[in-house]
């Protein structure tokens, strides 16, 4: 018996590419075509000593997520855009008394929740990953070509200050399977987020 299987209850199965739903504003799930999930990085400092280099952790920063729709005439993504960067506090340079200018809780309210979902071949949450505080970094509208018969995309980059990412597993998932340093606890979903530790609910703490 394989643990790489759909046919056993206890088996573990792996997330695919194509299962998952994006929400994000007034953006229809159906329109999103391709995201990129987020990424970090960690700065580093180093201390030289005589032959030696050490190095210590820094700060950790988010990568700007890209995010492609397609453009359908209705709902207009086009539209959509536009009305976002309006609702984030874009003005056209119309009158000289608007000093309104774009700012972040409008860029994050006009925007709303952002959220990644995983799913599984029954439709099952698997993971869920949530931008905080999110606002549209740029958006390309696309390109037009008479040689090409191709639906028209586009990509928008989306930049946040930090991610909440909720793990749901299934009630037979052995924490041992993931994690060495546990033995036989069985959790029904663990929390897992940037702020804190991920297993210290498995472990009971």
């Amino acid at each position: 018996m394989s643990f790489w299987s759909d046919n056993d209850t206890t088996a573990v199965l792996p997330k695919r590419q194509f299962r998952w739903v994006m929400n994000m504003g007034g953006v229809p799930q159906w329109i999103v075509k391709k995201v990129n999930k987020p990424a970090f990085s960690v700065s580093e400092g180093k201390h030289v000593y005589l032959n030696h280099t050490f190095y210590y952790p820094g700060r950790v920063e988010y990568e700007k997520i890209s995010v492609t729709l397609v453009d359908p005439a209705a709902p207009d993504a086009t539209a959509i855009m536009w009305d976002i960067l309006k609702k984030s506090g874009y003005r056209l340079p119309t009158s000289q008394t608007d000093l309104y200018t774009l700012n972040k809780q409008d860029g994050s309210t006009a925007l709303g929740n952002v959220q990644i979902t995983q799913i599984d071949g029954i439709g099952k949450v698997q993971e869920r990953i949530s931008l905080k505080n999110p606002w549209i970094a740029g958006v390309k509208f696309g390109e037009l070509d008479y040689e090409s018969d191709n639906l028209l995309d586009l990509t928008l980059e989306i930049r946040y200050d930090f991610v909440s990412i909720d793990a749901i597993t299934d009630d037979t998932w052995k924490s041992a399977a993931t994690v060495g340093a546990l033995t036989s606890e069985t959790t029904t979903g663990v929390n897992v987020t940037s702020e804190g530790d991920p297993l210290k609910d498995v472990r009971g703490e």
